[in-house]
């Protein structure tokens, strides 16, 4: 079983002690939107989503692959050692001239069969020596490269499920908004005459038309994200997933106190993609080393010669004789082990592979430090994404608030009317009201996108950190409306 990060199992648990729907006046807006008639619902929660991005996803399957690949190539590394065992039989004959040691040619005909075993080997010392070192590390490697992959899927998972629940606040506030502008329209249809002018209520259907379709773009835009997430996790298609939580929802997971040089440093510590091009670094250098001792270290060679071609059979019941008789059976032992040393192109070949690995070696090096560089920036860019995030939240939820008792208070005054000398006028006239609802739909959008922002900015610094276990501390809570 692949290892599940700590994050996952401590996260999980957070979120189980999400708190309790809030009652406060606005508890409306923060209620789930519903899905359409004719959309097919899939529950969903954060948890089971990030336990999902660990197992569904084909980019952490391929991921996964890999590793096994690196693991059958450590361990075919590590039998290098180990000769090859030949078993088979054989026949042998010969028909014809034959030259001896005095170069006299003598004609004969004999044949000669045998059925047996042999081992054979033909290694280089170097590479029995240092090809499992580098094995090794590209095991580490590519189990590191898994570890990424994880936390890259899981953060495009958490991205895609802060997009749903975007869509799903932008709903509930354009349905909101929707309610309230079709009781404007029917009380400015309403309103005596002399009290607005009928150009009052053509504006006030205008005002209903668009947020009609500002719900509609809303649900759109829920599917679509939707669409994203089951893309991501594989879920069946044409289902529209939907959170269990509610849209208002926030999530720290991320440290969110220590400076941003502190934080770069932990990154440079726990990111899994930097210690996989540490290990190819490792890798790079072992082949180094072997190609450097290729030509001081010898070849073994060990080949069974009891039957010809030598490399077959070296231990075999073995019979022959004139002509095509088979007599004289016995068994037959013959075996040949040698230490070569091999200088390729007179050195020069060697000297050339040693170049092309120290090459190698430079540029894993350099591709480590560009790593590095690359680290630091994301660490920088989701500290600076978090921190615009949280004042555009702490300026978004008071605007929100404001915007849900404006829009109430401009319904409730709209009915009311009051004497100024001989004439009686509205509280609050049509047009207000209009603009009330106009600024409650962009304080409800600007909320909506400064709280799945600041979720995303949470999950995209914790993964910029490699996401360690000891900052692994996830609470999860609705945002509340006073």
């Amino acid at each position: 079983m692949r290892p599940i990060a700590i994050f996952t199992i401590v996260f999980l648990a957070a979120c189980h002690a999400t708190a309790a729907e809030p009652t406060t006046a606005s508890a409306l807006l923060l209620a789930a939107p519903p899905l359409a008639a004719d959309d097919r619902a899939h529950p969903i929660s954060l948890p089971v989503a990030l336990q999902l991005a660990g197992a569904n996803p084909l980019d952490v399957a391929y991921a996964a692959r890999q590793v096994d690949l690196a693991a059958m190539q450590y361990r075919q590394a590590k039998l290098l050692w180990v000769p090859n065992l030949t078993v088979g039989a054989d026949y042998f004959r010969h028909e014809g001239g034959q030259q001896n040691f005095a170069g006299e040619i003598i004609r004969s005909s004999r044949g000669s069969a045998a059925a047996g075993f042999g081992p054979n080997l033909v290694v280089s010392s170097a590479e029995a020596i240092y090809a499992p070192l580098a094995a090794r590390q590209d095991l580490f490697a590519r189990s590191a490269f898994y570890q990424a992959a994880v936390n890259d899927v899981s953060l495009a998972v958490a991205e895609a499920y802060f997009g749903v629940q975007e869509a799903r606040a932008e709903l509930a506030g354009a349905l909101f908004a929707q309610a309230q502008a079709e009781e404007l329209s029917q009380k400015a249809k309403a309103l005596a005459e002399g009290l607005a002018p009928p150009l009052e209520a053509t504006r006030a259907r205008v005002e209903l038309a668009r947020r009609r379709q500002a719900t509609s773009l809303a649900r759109e835009r829920w599917r679509l994200a939707g669409a994203e997430l089951t893309r991501l996790l594989r879920l069946p298609a044409g289902v529209v997933v939907e959170p269990v939580e509610p849209p208002t929802m926030t999530i720290t997971v991320a440290p969110t106190n220590e400076p941003l040089d502190a934080l770069i440093a932990r990154a440079l510590q726990c990111r899994p993609e930097l210690a996989g091009h540490q290990a190819i670094v490792r890798a790079t250098l072992a082949r180094l080393k072997q190609e450097k001792h290729r030509p001081l270290l010898p070849s073994l060679a060990i080949r069974s010669a009891a039957t010809n071609p030598s490399g077959s059979l070296g231990y075999a019941a073995f019979g022959g004789g004139p002509n095509e008789r088979i007599s004289n059976t016995g068994s037959r032992f013959d075996i040949d082990v040698q230490l070569l040393w091999e200088f390729s192109a007179l050195g020069l070949g060697n000297r050339a592979r040693v170049g092309e690995r120290k090459v190698e070696h430079q540029m894993a090096t350099l591709e480590l430090f560009r790593v590095q560089d690359r680290i630091a920036q994301e660490v920088t860019a989701a500290h600076a994404n978090l921190t615009a995030a949280r004042e555009r939240l702490a300026e978004a939820e008071p605007a929100y608030r404001d915007a849900v008792d404006l829009v109430r208070k401009s319904i409730d005054g709209m009915g009311q009317t009051r004497r100024a000398g001989e004439f009686v006028t509205l509280v609050v006239r049509p047009q207000e009201v209009v603009a009330a609802v106009q600024s409650f739909a962009g304080a409800n959008a600007d909320h909506a996108s400064a709280l799945a922002d600041y979720n995303r900015a949470q999950f995209r610094l914790h993964r910029a950190l490699g996401r360690p276990p000891e900052s692994a501390e996830a609470t999860v809570e609705p945002r509340k409306n006073k």
